[in-house]
């Protein structure tokens, strides 16, 4: 398989007044095109701070990440903003829509930033909506959509570049069990796809949906194992 992560002995340390903190000590990883990873661990961990390198958000102290034969570990926040444009698609816990823009406008403005004109956005948003089942809501805002329907407003958005990995943090803290499940069932969908998906939850069942899961603990990685018990969201036979 090829490589579209690699990190090497990554380090992140923060310096508050007189205290200084090693969020990240020593983590080295590597996460293959087309895996599904679930990266797991208590608060402290150090899985957030590895989830914002992993997304460009921040840059390293020390070591080396190399994102889809990219190095970015030293990158300008500008250069950053731009492979993050590129190559990653986020869907947060919160959604982070904006609220007076319809769910089209919404998918659409990650193709604002890569100069894409406005016929060609909108084409390709409507069809990215289409394909999480909201073709009927282009229209709609956030606030006229449930918590479940702006979660897939979430996802299209992210793949609406087709980018190299669906970072998702936590995507389904903000939902009901019913509609954990459904997002589930359309994120594997995804994976099936051949889409690599890092998937960031500290809920086990969530977990078992990836195939391969990543455990930290005090700013190292604790585990890191195939799972033989995948679970899967059952689909109705029509």
């Amino acid at each position: 398989m090829e490589p579209l992560i690699t990190i090497n002995d990554i380090g992140r340390k923060y310096v508050i007044g007189a205290e200084v903190i090693h969020a990240l000590k020593s983590v080295s990883l590597t996460i293959n095109k087309g895996e599904f990873v679930a990266l797991m661990g208590p608060s402290g961990s150090g899985k957030s701070t590895l989830m914002n390198i992993l997304g460009c958000l921040d840059t390293p102290t020390k070591g080396s990440y190399v994102l889809n034969n990219i190095d970015v570990s030293h990158m300008t926040d500008n250069d950053l903003a731009e492979v993050r444009n590129k190559e990653i698609g986020f869907v947060f816990q919160t959604f982070n829509l904006l609220p007076r823009n319809s769910a089209l406008d919404n998918v659409a403005l990650p193709l604002v930033y890569s100069g894409v004109n406005k016929v060609n956005r909108e084409e390709r948003a409507k069809q990215a909506l289409e394909n999480v089942g909201l073709g009927h809501r282009v229209d709609h805002k956030p606030n006229e959509l449930s918590g479940g329907q702006r979660q897939r407003v979430a996802v299209a958005r992210a793949l609406i570049n087709n980018p190299s990995i669906i970072l998702a943090d936590e995507p389904t803290g903000n939902l009901d069990t019913k509609t954990s499940v459904e997002i589930m069932g359309l994120l594997e969908d995804i994976h099936s796809k051949g889409n690599t998906i890092i998937l960031v939850t500290h809920e086990e069942d969530i977990a078992l949906h990836a195939h391969r899961i990543v455990r930290m603990r005090d700013g190292l990685i604790e585990k890191d194992y195939l799972n033989e018990n995948i679970a899967r969201v059952e689909r109705a036979v029509i």
